[in-house]
């Protein structure tokens, strides 16, 4: 783990002369005699490291009055893992801030979704990242209208409100500060690198609303069992596998959108149709949550190696991810329906719930046509109309009500322990469905499943203890990645879910 890692000065110097990508957006060089910062893989000549200092946030060094490298961009690197598998304050405080709280509901808004005073969110932050949320949320922004400022010909006033800018002025200064430039001569300059002009307000097919951006992860990323699981649980209207994308509809504060993501070897390409740009960083956000794209896989992988059963899956395909969700509600209701059934009985009963009670949507380019009803939405549906036992019906509707009236909240800024509580509290909620949603729900890198037939299975081809209880036990080794040790286990089955579709 690299938790405050910009503190050991000589780990980061030679991350930085090695230009090691393993480090990127855990920490940023900071350069005193160009006020310049990058992150460590820059491929420019590294300074001297007396000129060096080093920051946990590309915030914390703009906030120092650093600017942006132009050659390697250090704004738009993967982001830090630790938010990723921590469940505490500070972690579910940048969660947030990716979703974009602050720029919505100010700070206030956030401290009153973690239950601390603003004073205590300013303090956490400022100890740890070197800036407060203010300063976080506006290095989102930045990093937001420099990516529709190079992908889009939109007018700048647009794109100043899509980023969630005050004011045209606001806008302007925040660019030149953090980037050296002035926003047409950014655009400028992005026409002159790629050799193309900038997307006249959509995609190249004139499409309005249109964004085609790269997701960047840390290498490697084995994309059979993320996709492939997607791809093989997809709710028809809400999600399909086409033309080698997993596309699916979107909820989002300000509209509502649709995805596409293709896996490349280097990045992640993404589609986005929004009906409303300011929706953007939300939406980034969550594609990248939901793909795990933000997670160590060499820290994960070197852990569960030291298993010697588990050393043969990961070096025959390392870089396995843990497919999560862009709704936590939504998974939760899609665990309940897929209880103690098959996965094309769970997709059959989803799909009956879209039809009947989800948000239509248009889909020129493909076969998407609702977004998953909100819980609110399905709190007043007759549980007659659910073909399913007596006992599922009453932990569904028991389920949606407390969704529905906030007495249970599933979130990125949830408590994982504390949530967990709460729904085993609810009836029908067992262990399996809890750390199922506790796993691709709430992100718990540390989820395990040791009653999941799959599991079970792959444990006894292995040799591994198959009992929950033994194979628990046998477990306490991989901690805290489990999460990650599942996706290996389930791969030694055939089960398509683990393979890409063709």
């Amino acid at each position: 783990m690299r938790n405050g890692m910009h503190t050991d000065v000589e780990r980061c110097v030679r991350a930085v002369q090695s230009k090691d990508a393993r480090f990127d957006g855990w920490v940023y060089t900071a350069v005193l005699t160009t006020r310049i910062y990058c992150r460590p893989s820059c491929p420019v000549v590294p300074p001297k490291p007396e000129n060096m200092t080093f920051y946990p946030s590309a915030a914390a060094c703009q906030q120092a009055g650093f600017r942006a490298c132009k050659r390697c961009r250090p704004d738009t690197s993967p982001g830090s893992p630790e938010w990723n598998q921590r469940a505490d304050l500070v972690a579910r405080a940048m969660r947030l801030v990716a979703d974009g709280i602050v720029d919505r509901e100010g700070v206030p808004g956030l401290a009153r979704r973690l239950g601390y005073s603003t004073r205590q969110i300013e303090r956490h932050l400022l100890a740890e990242l070197g800036a407060g949320p203010l300063a976080l949320a506006r290095a989102q922004r930045a990093q937001t209208a420099r990516l529709l400022i190079e992908t889009t010909a939109l007018p700048m006033a647009e794109i100043a409100f899509a980023a969630g800018f005050a004011s045209i002025r606001t806008f302007n200064d925040t660019v030149r500060e953090v980037y050296a430039l002035s926003p047409s001569d950014l655009r400028e300059r992005a026409a002159k690198r790629s050799g193309t002009p900038p997307v006249p307000a959509g995609d190249s097919s004139g499409t309005p609303g249109v964004l085609a951006l790269r997701l960047p992860f840390r290498a490697p990323l084995n994309p059979d069992n993320l996709f492939g699981h997607l791809a093989a649980t997809a709710v028809p209207g809400v999600e399909e596998w086409r033309d080698g994308a997993y596309r699916r509809t979107l909820r989002l504060p300000y509209g509502h959108g649709i995805v596409g993501l293709t896996p490349a070897p280097d990045h992640i390409a993404c589609r986005l149709t929004l009906s409303d740009l300011r929706d953007l960083p939300v939406a980034i956000s969550r594609c990248r949550r939901m793909l795990d794209l933000d997670a160590d896989p060499v820290a994960v992988d070197d852990q569960l190696r030291t298993d010697p059963v588990l050393a043969p899956l990961i070096d025959k395909a390392p870089g396995r991810r843990v497919p999560r969700t862009v709704d936590e509600a939504e998974f939760a209701v899609r665990a309940v329906l897929g209880q103690q059934v098959s996965t094309a009985a769970a997709r059959t009963h989803a799909a009956r719930l879209v039809t009947a009670h989800g948000e239509p949507v248009d889909d020129p380019e493909g076969g998407l046509t609702h977004i998953f009803p909100s819980p609110e939405a399905l709190a007043d549906l007759d549980p007659e109309s659910l073909a399913m036992p007596r006992t599922r019906r009453t932990t569904f509707t028991t389920l949606v009500r407390h969704l529905a009236d906030g007495t249970l909240h599933l979130g990125v800024d949830s408590d994982w322990e504390q949530t967990r509580a709460e729904l085993l509290a609810l009836p029908g909620f067992g262990p399996w469905t809890v750390d199922v949603i506790g796993m691709r729900a709430l992100g718990d890198p540390d989820a395990f499943l040791p009653t999941d037939l799959g599991i079970r299975r792959a444990a006894q081809e292995l040799g591994l203890p198959s009992t929950p209880a033994a194979l628990t036990a046998r477990a306490a080794a991989w901690r805290p990645w489990r999460a990650y040790a599942v996706q290996y286990l389930w791969a030694t089955d055939s089960h398509p879910i683990n393979f890409l579709p063709v």
